[in-house]
């Protein structure tokens, strides 16, 4: 019994939007197989790489309402003071952005990055270019949520990318969220922007891997104002 909940434990769980993919992998690969073998190998190669790309496991996630949360895993894009894309109705003073890249080997399970409201869910059809690239904010499909928090409202903008052709949002308005609480997926590579207060103080550094639902990526309500750090 006790290898049996080691092994129970060390398995990540499908999140069940996955299930459709996965199972549509392993039928073309019994497919391929039947027309040469070799190619049933590879197939499954592809199935376990899809299940593992909608792995869904559990995180821990700081209980601190001054502390902004990553909302996805990948590396951290890019951290600067933008205006917020029009539809999220942040006004037109530059807020802190901190975008997460998320690429096809990254759990694309996104997270509320603070506790709050859901005041607004706005959703914009675009291109698919690499989501890395910064004119990606202003080019790309998205879909962007307003959260009311206690440190005023901020935006997180789920962006699709090169490959991510498909933008889940289970979310509604006026729902409350948890800190780390699931609220949506992107297929196949994208990435997450936070909008923040100016006043909020970045707690990342460009290139930083972050871990939704773990990761601090921002603070409020800090005196000790930005976090200088370095690579090594």
């Amino acid at each position: 019994m006790s290898l049996f909940n080691t092994v129970r434990n060390t398995i990540v769980p499908v999140h069940k939007e996955g299930y459709p993919f996965v199972a549509a992998f392993f039928v073309a690969s019994l497919v391929l197989g039947w027309i040469f073998k070799p190619l049933f190998w590879i197939g499954m190669i592809f199935t376990l790489w899809c299940a593992y790309f909608f792995r869904d496991p559990d995180r821990v996630t700081p209980q601190d309402d001054d502390l902004v949360i990553s909302p996805a895993d990948g590396k951290v894009s890019a951290i600067q003071m933008v205006t917020p894309p029009a539809e999220l109705d942040l006004g037109s003073e530059p807020m802190l952005r901190i975008s997460v890249f998320m690429n096809v080997f990254n759990c694309h399970v996104n997270r509320a990055p603070m506790r709050g409201r859901i005041v607004s869910i706005n959703y914009r059809s675009g291109s698919f270019v690499n989501a890395e690239l910064d004119k990606a904010s202003e080019d790309n499909e998205r879909n962007g949520l307003v959260i009311e928090t206690r440190h005023g409202q901020i935006g997180v903008v789920q962006i699709a990318g090169l490959v991510a052709r498909r933008i889940l949002c289970w979310a509604n308005t006026n729902e409350p969220l948890d800190a780390g609480e699931r609220f949506g997926l992107i297929r196949f590579g994208s990435r997450l922007d936070v909008f923040l207060p100016a006043s909020a103080a970045p707690r990342v550094s460009l290139g930083q891997t972050a871990i939704a639902g773990e990761t601090v990526i921002a603070e409020f309500a800090s005196a000790k104002g930005p976090v200088i750090s370095r690579r090594s």
